[in-house]
C-alpha cells in the first residue's frame, strides 16, 4: 500500500473516474452521473458518440441478440419487414470508466482509445420505458444459436450499399480516403482504418506481418484496404464477415489490400510478387476497378439519355427520377447549387469563388454509372462518376483534365487579383 500511495503522489497512478451515460436514438450521449471537468466529459461523449451503434445499428443488434437468446418466440423471420415488428427499447445506458494514464491495450475488459488514457465499458443495459432495465442475456448453446439462424432467413439480409472506399493509411497516422465517403462517417471509418491497420507501432507491425504470415517481415511505411461500407443489417448475425459497426453502417475489409516499403512501390497481400509503381494498379486491383461502367448524360432541363439497350427499360423510370433528384436538373437553382459544390470539389484550390457570387453552370453533365448499380435500389449519388460538362451543349470538356475549364477561368485562382 505504502508504494501504490508514493506512486499515486508522484502522479504514476492511472486516474479512474466512473460515469453513467444515457445513449439516445439520434446518435447523442448525455451523462446520468461522470466527471465534473467538461473536458474529461468530453472524451467520453465523443468515445461513445464514434463506437456504438445508433438508429437501425442499435435496433439490428438488440432484434438480433432477442432472437437468438429465444427472447422472441413469434413467427419464422424471413423478411425486413417481418424483423421491424419486433419492438426496440429506445433507452440505453452504459456504464464504465475514464482511466487516464493507461492504455486501452492495459486496461482490463472492453476498453477505448483516447486522448490521455481509455473508456472502459462494464455494462450496457436498456429500456422501453425507462422504470425497468435489462442487460442483455448471454448466449451460450452453440447448437441452439446455429438452429435459429437457419430458422430465421432474415439473419441472411443486408443493408443496402453506401459505397467503397480505399483508406490508406500511413504509419506516421495520417490516413487518406477517396473516394469522398458521406460527411457522418469520415471520421468513423478513419477510426475503422486506424483499428484495422494498427493504432499503435506494435499493432501495426504485428498485423502486417500477420498478414503476410512472415514473422520477420519489414514493416510498411503505408497500407491500402479498400472497405465496403452498408447501413446496418436489419438482424445482426454472428456469421457475418462485418469488421466494425459504427452508428448505423457496417465496414467491411474486402480482399483489396496492399502496402508500401519505400512509399512508391505496392504490392498486395494475397500476391507479394505483383508490383505496381505509384500511380498505377497491380492487375488485380485493375481489375477490380475497371468495372462495367454505363454513360450517362443528364441535362440543366430535366433530360436524361444514355444509348439504347445500356439501361433496362425496366429501371429506366427509376433512374431518370433518381439522377434528377441528385442533380437537380429541371431545377435551376438546385442545378446550379450542385454543379457549383462538383466543381468546387472537383478543382478544390484551383478555385476562388468570392462569397456571394455563383459559377456559370453547365448544360449537361456526364455521369459513368457502375453497371451493378442500375438494377440496386440504393440512392445513386454514391456510386456516380462525374466525367464531362459542356456550358454551350457542344464543346465537352473533361474533368479530369489538369486545367480548370475555360468557362470558369474567371474564378480560377489569383484571376480576381489580376
Amino acid at each position: 500500500m505504502g508504494e501504490a500511495k508514493r506512486r499515486k503522489q508522484l502522479g504514476l497512478m492511472p486516474t479512474v473516474l466512473p460515469f453513467e451515460a444515457q445513449l439516445h436514438t439520434d446518435g447523442t450521449v448525455s451523462f446520468v452521473r461522470g466527471p465534473d471537468d467538461a473536458r474529461q466529459r468530453r472524451l467520453i461523449e465523443d468515445a461513445l458518440t464514434l463506437t456504438q451503434a445508433f438508429g437501425a445499428g442499435w435496433e439490428g443488434e438488440y432484434r438480433g441478440v432477442q432472437v437468438l437468446s429465444g427472447g422472441y418466440r413469434g413467427n419464422r423471420l424471413a423478411t425486413a419487414e417481418d424483423v421491424q415488428a419486433i419492438p426496440v427499447p429506445p433507452l440505453r445506458r452504459v456504464t464504465g470508466e475514464l482511466v487516464l494514464g493507461k492504455n486501452a491495450a492495459d486496461v482490463d475488459g472492453v476498453a477505448l482509445e483516447v486522448e490521455g488514457g481509455a473508456v472502459r465499458l462494464r455494462d450496457q443495459r436498456h429500456s422501453l420505458d425507462g422504470e425497468r432495465w435489462e442487460a442483455f442475456p448471454t448466449l451460450r448453446d452453440p447448437q441452439r444459436i446455429m438452429r435459429l439462424l437457419e430458422d430465421h432467413p432474415a439473419f441472411g439480409l443486408q443493408g443496402d450499399l453506401i459505397g467503397q472506399f480505399t483508406a490508406e493509411g500511413w504509419a506516421q497516422g495520417r490516413i487518406d480516403i477517396t473516394p469522398d465517403p458521406p460527411e457522418d462517417l469520415l471520421e468513423a471509418l478513419e477510426d475503422v482504418t486506424r483499428l484495422w491497420h494498427g493504432a499503435t507501432p506494435e499493432q501495426w507491425a504485428d498485423i502486417h506481418r500477420e498478414t503476410l504470415d512472415d514473422p520477420e517481415a519489414e514493416v510498411p511505411q503505408a497500407r491500402r484496404t479498400t472497405f465496403e461500407l452498408r447501413r446496418a443489417a436489419p438482424l445482426q448475425s454472428p456469421l457475418s464477415e462485418v469488421f466494425a459497426i459504427r452508428r448505423d453502417a457496417e465496414f467491411f475489409p474486402t480482399e483489396h489490400q496492399t502496402y508500401t516499403l519505400d512509399g512508391e512501390t505496392w504490392h498486395a497481400y494475397d500476391n507479394p510478387g505483383a508490383v505496381a509503381e505509384e500511380g498505377n494498379l497491380m492487375p488485380e486491383l485493375a481489375e477490380f476497378f475497371d468495372m462495367n461502367m454505363v454513360p450517362v448524360t443528364v441535362y440543366a432541363d430535366g433530360r436524361v439519355e444514355w444509348q439504347e439497350d445500356d439501361i433496362p427499360a425496366e429501371h429506366a423510370e427509376r433512374i431518370r427520377e433518381d439522377l434528377r433528384e441528385s442533380t437537380g436538373a429541371g431545377n435551376a437553382e438546385a442545378w446550379a447549387e450542385w454543379t457549383t459544390r462538383m466543381f468546387t470539389e472537383t478543382f478544390a484550390e484551383e478555385l476562388d469563388v468570392p462569397e456571394g457570387q455563383v459559377l456559370p453552370a453547365p448544360v449537361a453533365v456526364r455521369l459513368d454509372l457502375p453497371a451493378d448499380a442500375l438494377t440496386d435500389d440504393s440512392p445513386l449519388a454514391q456510386t456516380f462518376i462525374e466525367s464531362e460538362v459542356t456550358f454551350d451543349g457542344q464543346q465537352w470538356r473533361d474533368l479530369y483534365d489538369e486545367e480548370v475549364p475555360e468557362e470558369l477561368s474567371a474564378f480560377a485562382a489569383g484571376q480576381q487579383e489580376n
